[in-house]
């Protein structure tokens, strides 16, 4: 089952990866940022929506107990990570910003240790740090030394959205399907993004044509969209979730930065971005975390549990992910 999550979890972040690239073409076409994230939002929601209310529409059924979680999600796990990076790029540098963001790891990990009080091995620890050196590589985030204020408070704000999008996929039960979730955690974003995006002033005319973004191939822009809508927002939050689900909050986080890195590549071959030694440096560094972070699962003690009762004893920090529940 670890290995499966790996697997999603690295076949996620690639999926994730193509937004940025598909989301230029919309952008050249003459759609503003907010309106593409928008469009994103909306589209992959009303698609998952449709889909699952023909082939599994008891998967949309959300307990009314379970209402409050869903709205969090949507805010949290969905619009806030959006929306508060796109503010925080307005006042930082995109690499700092994006930097900011892919603090989600190390802030899962101090979570779940402190908060979950659940032991980490160490790997665990060692692994989000060094994935964070090299996306600090990767973004040159020296280049951004002059920080702003308030965009330094927002590009925390987005990391640990980010965060909190890692450790909610990990801490809801069986009575949530995770499909549908996402599905409404996308329209709800949607809806709270409405102020934001406008999108009654979207140029909608812009999807009947096509687009070259400077060094790029030419494509039309509903085939960006769709690419974007499908592959880089439905098919990445549904094998981001599972993913989760079959590791831990801490693991998923952290290997969910190879993104950053899968994003590079992909705009490299997509829309003609050269990588330099620094992108190609520190994506290695950022894969080596990843690597080494996935050796760590995490192990808790009940708290009716002392260390002499646990079957491995104090020191026990390998074990499998403490009520980590697999979907069906």
């Amino acid at each position: 089952m670890r290995y499966a999550g790996l697997a999603l979890a690295f076949v996620g972040s690639w999926c994730f990866a193509f937004a940025g690239p598909m989301a230029k073409y919309l952008i050249e076409a003459g759609l503003e940022p907010m309106e593409a994230v928008w469009t994103r939002m909306t589209g992959a929601g009303l698609l998952l929506v449709a889909v699952l209310a023909v082939v599994r529409p008891r998967a949309l059924r959300i307990p009314s107990s379970k209402l409050p979680f869903l709205g969090l999600y949507a805010v949290m796990g969905v619009a806030g990570v959006q929306s508060l990076y796109f503010v925080a790029i307005t006042r930082l540098p995109v690499g700092v910003a994006l930097l900011l963001e892919f603090m989600a790891p190390v802030m899962v990990v101090a979570w779940v240790r402190a908060v979950r009080r659940i032991r980490l091995a160490r790997a665990a620890y060692v692994g989000a740090v060094v994935a964070i050196v090299g996306l600090a590589i990767v973004v040159e985030a020296w280049q951004g030394l002059r920080i702003d204020a308030l965009g330094l408070l927002l590009g925390l704000l987005a990391g640990a959205c980010c965060a909190g999008y890692f450790l909610m996929c990990d801490g809801f039960g069986d009575d949530i399907d995770p499909l549908g979730l996402i599905a409404w955690g996308l329209l709800g974003a949607a809806v709270l993004l409405l102020p934001f995006s406008r999108p009654w002033d979207i140029p909608w005319e812009a999807f009947t044509v096509s687009a070259t973004p400077e060094g790029a191939v030419t494509l039309p822009v509903l085939g960006a969209y769709l690419c974007m809508a499908v592959v880089g927002t439905s098919v990445a939050y549904i094998l981001s979730m599972y993913a989760v689900r079959r590791l831990s909050a801490a693991v998923g986080a952290t290997v969910a930065s190879l993104e950053v890195i899968a994003g590079a590549v992909l705009a490299w071959a997509l829309v003609g971005e050269t990588l330099g030694v620094f992108q190609i440096v520190g994506g290695l560094i950022v894969l080596s975390g990843a690597l080494l972070a996935q050796t760590a699962t995490a192990s808790a003690q009940s708290p009716a549990q002392s260390p002499a009762q646990s079957p491995d004893g104090p020191e026990a920090a390998a074990g499998e992910p403490a009520s980590v529940t697999a979907p069906g």
